[in-house]
């Protein structure tokens, strides 16, 4: 096949990449350029596109012998990653913009050019394994590294996308990766792993967004309305949050508080105790299938942060297909409205949906 390699600049894709060749396709590499302005990509390792990645993304590809390119997509990452995180934290919620960039760059913008200049996949350094199902379906499953299994990120693919997607490194774990770099002479085989949110130059989410929306002053009270102190604006709070509240006395039960609910047009925090984090019930929308959706109730688990534990679960489609209805076995806490809601069958990743509210048994708790 003629392959699309996307090369961030780490060891993964560039292992990914490596194997691809090895593999018999027809490799070109491609950095992506998300930045509007490339003097504001940070050095350091801390994201995934420093100017120092695109550097390290060439030099890989000129050692593993295929062409290279960078795409300009800052305009629609900046439309589709960074509005939308700006909006999701203005109306309340907790977006995650790994998994929305995966969706509308890596496999929808991506693979739409790759597919006009006649490619037929994209390769990737992420960690989840596809495989083919009697009926011909491609199904996503984790990865055999459990530690560092993506397919949480990856939960918001199609079908049509899958079938031109490549994921080399899904049978491997991350050693046995970086010992193959070595071998291979790429010179990112022991770059430190990307973390944090690429565009927010520090890590601070709550200082970027301080700087892009300004002051929007609110309460912090606890359950019974009482106020506890002022803020400077509820996107700086989170569900589930418990460092940073600067509450100064403690509650009257010596007990740690913790942000239950987020109301963002009066700018209203409410914190309580943790015990009041615990959630069994979802309703997610903009539901996405990486098969066929379920047409009956699944008994499943459920998995609803990128690095979180997997909960058994219940899960419904909504008799409209719009909306799906989480009953969760195990309860969960501190789940935010704005995060993914990914749905596994076993390994198998089934779809995913956003999670839009929360309940705990018969009280609706967030919104």
């Amino acid at each position: 096949m003629r392959v699309i390699a996307a090369m961030s600049g780490g060891v993964d894709s560039a292992v990914a990449a490596a194997r691809a060749v090895e593999a018999g396709h027809d490799v070109t590499g491609v950095h992506l350029a998300l930045s509007r302005n490339p003097r504001s990509y940070r050095s350091g390792a801390r994201g995934c596109c420093s100017i120092e990645d695109a550097g390290d993304a060439r030099r890989a590809a000129d050692a593993i012998g295929i062409p290279f390119y960078t795409w300009d997509m800052s305009d629609e990452f900046a439309d589709e990653v960074v509005e939308d995180f700006i909006a999701e934290y203005t109306a309340g919620r907790t977006p995650n913009p790994c998994l929305r960039c995966n969706e509308k760059i890596k496999f929808a913008a991506v693979l739409d050019r790759a597919m006009a200049l006649g490619f037929d996949a994209v390769a990737t350094g992420h960690y989840a394994q596809l495989r083919t199902a009697a009926d011909g379906t491609i199904e996503m499953h984790r990865a055999v590294d459990h530690g560092k299994d993506q397919s949480y990120v990856l939960g918001v693919l199609t079908q049509d996308q899958l079938r031109h997607s490549l994921f080399p490194l899904g049978g491997d774990t991350k050693d046995m990766v970086r010992v193959e770099a070595e071998r291979r002479g790429l010179q990112v085989a022991h770059k430190p792993d990307s973390h944090d949110i690429c565009f927010i130059a520090d890590g601070d989410n709550a200082g970027w967004l301080s700087e892009k929306l300004g002051p929007k002053p609110g309460a912090i009270v606890d359950e019974s309305g009482a106020v506890l102190r002022e803020h400077e604006g509820a996107y700086q709070f989170t569900i589930g949050q418990r460092r940073g509240l600067k509450l100064g006395m403690p509650a009257d039960d010596g007990k740690p508080r913790f942000v239950l609910d987020i109301e963002p047009v009066s700018g209203t925090v409410t914190v309580g105790p943790r015990e009041h984090l615990l959630v069994d019930g979802l309703e997610c929308l903009k539901p996405l299938w990486c098969g066929t959706a379920p047409t009956e109730e699944l008994e499943c688990t459920v998995q609803l942060r990128a690095h979180g534990a997997e909960h058994r679960a219940r899960v419904k489609v909504g008799d409209d297909g719009g909306s799906i209805v989480v009953a969760l076995i195990d309860p969960a806490e501190g789940i935010a409205p704005g995060q993914a809601c990914v749905i596994y069958d076993g390994s198998r990743v089934v779809g995913s949906g956003t999670i839009a509210r929360t309940s705990r048994a018969a009280t609706e708790i967030s919104a």
